[in-house]
Order: structure tokens, then C-alpha cells, then sequence
């Protein structure tokens, strides 16, 4: 395949998927770094995978709302459980972090492993099915991104401890089912890792070009070469984030 014979129209709504999901997770990350809780979005998003791998076992639709309200419901309890965690024992928060993303994979693993197609439907949730996103799933996410973004600007600098986990779960939870747990984590700490230690709206105005730029590449690699998009983009924006960074250390010694 050559970049003359890519179809534009296959690619335009993975690419509108990846500039909503970066447009709430590039704030969500630089909080996420902020906190220091840099593995809470690998544990939500494991624990809402788990919501939907119950759902699958018990022989709900994938699609249906029964599946998505277990995964919501499974996010929203592992987040708030985190919260509490944070709240009374917040030494350990990122080992606590670290042992429910274990417990919740193990729990999927277990519930997968009479299922003959149980390491694909994982592989799908771990690696995400962006190339097939649809115009009804963006919309339906741009409906709850813009809620969330709505309730975190009107709350402000009082968005308290608990609502940030709750915030972060929903968001999380529409991502995963979106994107896949590698490109959630990769959307949300490397653009928010290139851009750090910049002001307030130039970090995230930089952190989304920054991500957008690497998802347009992802997938045009992902097309000319026939790569999986999710693990395509990933690496895009590895890429990304590390010249940006570097960039940003040289032009800081060319200004000493």
C-alpha cells in the first residue's frame, strides 16, 4: 500500500475518537501526574475491562447497555474504593494502585479461561479496536466527555478527592471500550509527561497537538503497513512525546 491509496474515510473517525479521548485525558494526566497516582488510569481501566468480561460471561451483548453499565458500575466502585484508600492510607496509594490493577487482571484471566476465544476478546479490550469506531460511538462519547469537562471546570479548584476518582472512572470506563487499555494509558500520561512543567492552557493546547499529531501518524501507519492501530499509535506517541521532550531540553540549554 502506498499513502496515495490510504482511504481517508476509514481513518477520519479513529482520528475525531483520538482528539476526544485526548481532549479530557491530557487535563486528566497532568492531575493524574500531579497526584503522583501514575498507575490509577491502568487500574481503573483493568477494573472496567473486568465489568465487561463478567458481563461477557454471563452472555450479555458486548454492546448492549447491560454490558456498559457493568462496566461503569465496576469502575465507579474500583474508583471509589481507590478514593478511600487515598483518604486514609495515602503512603501506600500507588501500591494499593498497583495490587487492584493485578487482582482485577487475574480476575479476567479466570473468568476467560473456559472461553475458547478468551485470549482474543482480552487481546481486543487490551489493545483496543479504534479502526472500527463508528460516528453513533463518538457521539455518544462527545455527549459524556462534555458533561464531565463541563462538571470538572465548574467545580474547579473544590473538585474534591472522591469526585476526581469519579470523574476519572467514567471517563476511563467510555475510553477503554473506545480504545483499549494500552492507548488509555499512553493518551494519558505521555502527552501529559512531554508537556510537563509548562503553564496551565500552553501545556494542554501543546499536550493535545502533541497527541493528535501522533494519532494521525499512528494511523497512517497502521494503514500503509497493516500494523494493529492501537499498538501503531502507541508507539506514535512514545515517539512524539520523547522529541518533544528532548526538544524542549535543548532549546532550554541554547537559551542558558
Amino acid at each position: 500500500m502506498t499513502v496515495a491509496s490510504i482511504e481517508p474515510g476509514l481513518l477520519i473517525w479513529p482520528f475525531i475518537a483520538g482528539l476526544l479521548v485526548l481532549a479530557t485525558h491530557v487535563p486528566l494526566g497532568r492531575r493524574v501526574l500531579a497526584r503522583g497516582v501514575i498507575f490509577l488510569d491502568l487500574a481503573v481501566a483493568q477494573i472496567a475491562v473486568l465489568g465487561v468480561i463478567a458481563a461477557h460471561a454471563v452472555g450479555w451483548d458486548e454492546q448492549g447497555w447491560q454490558t456498559q453499565l457493568a462496566a461503569v458500575a465496576a469502575a465507579l466502585t474500583g474508583a471509589t474504593l481507590l478514593a478511600w484508600f487515598e483518604s486514609r492510607w495515602p503512603a501506600i496509594q500507588e501500591a494499593v494502585i498497583g495490587s487492584a490493577y493485578v487482582v482485577a487482571a487475574s480476575l479476567a484471566v479466570l473468568l476467560l479461561a473456559n472461553d475458547p476465544h478468551g485470549g482474543e476478546h482480552m487481546s481486543a479490550l487490551l489493545t483496543g479496536q479504534i479502526l472500527w469506531v463508528n460516528a453513533a460511538q463518538v457521539m455518544q462519547t462527545a455527549v459524556l466527555y462534555a458533561v464531565l469537562l463541563a462538571f470538572w471546570r465548574w467545580r474547579g479548584a473544590r473538585l474534591a478527592p472522591l469526585e476526581f476518582y469519579l470523574v476519572f472512572a467514567l471517563a476511563i470506563t467510555a475510553s477503554v471500550q473506545l480504545i483499549g487499555v494500552y492507548l488509555v494509558f499512553a493518551s494519558l500520561i505521555l502527552p501529559a509527561l512531554a508537556v510537563r512543567g509548562l503553564p496551565g492552557h500552553d501545556a494542554l493546547w501543546r499536550g493535545v497537538l502533541l497527541g493528535a499529531a501522533s494519532y494521525a501518524a499512528g494511523l497512517a501507519a497502521s494503514a500503509l503497513f497493516d500494523w494493529p492501530s492501537g499498538p501503531a499509535i502507541v508507539i506514535a506517541l512514545a515517539m512524539v512525546s520523547v522529541a518533544a521532550a528532548a526538544g524542549r531540553v535543548a532549546a532550554g540549554r541554547l537559551q542558558r
